[in-house]
This record gives structure tokens, C-alpha cells and sequence, in this order.
């Protein structure tokens, strides 16, 4: 009883709808998106480091894209401590750039010790 059951149910249902890539015009290759990071700096940095850090994460992004205005949201106390640390200056960086860039910048944050958090949102994506 338990087949028949399953293959009564099996015929009535609608096949999976498979996956397609997204075509560009351009074929693929020049497909640019918008993205944006936000990023924390350590909060025991002086301001020069502080500027040669953005001025890095600024510099990934130029490889592959173009980065817009930096919005900085200062120094803000953290919800919780993270790496024994309380405290961060927050930063929110729009760019443009292949959808191979956005990869690169999270390994290359991931490995900056300064960065304690970092997280680049897609703003194409819905």
C-alpha cells in the first residue's frame, strides 16, 4: 500500500525546474555588480594605521572594480567582546566589481589582523 501510495504521489507532481546561468550581452565577461562592505578596525590602531588599512582595502578593490564614498561611522562599542577586544571604528565602503573580486577581498580581510569583522553584501542580488 505504501508503493502504490508513493507512486500515485510520484505522477502527480510537477517536474523540478532546472537552473540556468544568468547570460549577459557581453557574454559573461564584463558583468560588473554592486557590492558593499562594512568592515571593523581595531579601536587600538592610531589613526595612520587606521588610514593605511582602508587604504588596502581600497587598493583590492581597485584591482577589479571601482570603489564609491566611504562612509565612516567612528568608533562604537561592540554588543559583545570579540578577540578580547570591546570596542571598533566602523566603516561602510559601496564598489563596483566582477563577481570574482568580492572572494578575493574576504580572504584578503580574513588574513588582515587589523580587520576584527568584515561583510561584503551583494546589492544586485534580491
Amino acid at each position: 500500500m505504501y508503493e502504490r501510495a508513493f507512486c500515485l504521489r510520484a505522477k502527480n507532481t510537477l517536474p523540478l525546474p532546472t537552473r540556468r546561468a544568468a547570460i549577459s550581452p557581453q557574454g559573461g565577461e564584463n558583468t560588473v555588480n554592486k557590492y558593499e562592505i562594512m568592515f571593523v578596525i581595531d579601536a587600538g590602531l592610531d589613526e595612520a594605521k587606521r588610514n593605511e588599512v582602508i587604504e588596502t582595502v581600497k587598493g583590492i578593490i581597485a584591482e577589479g572594480g571601482e570603489a564609491g564614498e566611504m562612509a565612516e561611522w567612528g568608533l562604537r562599542k561592540f554588543a559583545y567582546p570579540i578577540e578580547k577586544k570591546n570596542e571598533g571604528y566602523y566603516f561602510v565602503l559601496p564598489f563596483t566589481a566582477n563577481p570574482e573580486l568580492p572572494k578575493e577581498l574576504d580572504r584578503r580581510c580574513r588574513n588582515a589582523e587589523p580587520i576584527v569583522r568584515h561583510i561584503i553584501v551583494n546589492k544586485d542580488e534580491k
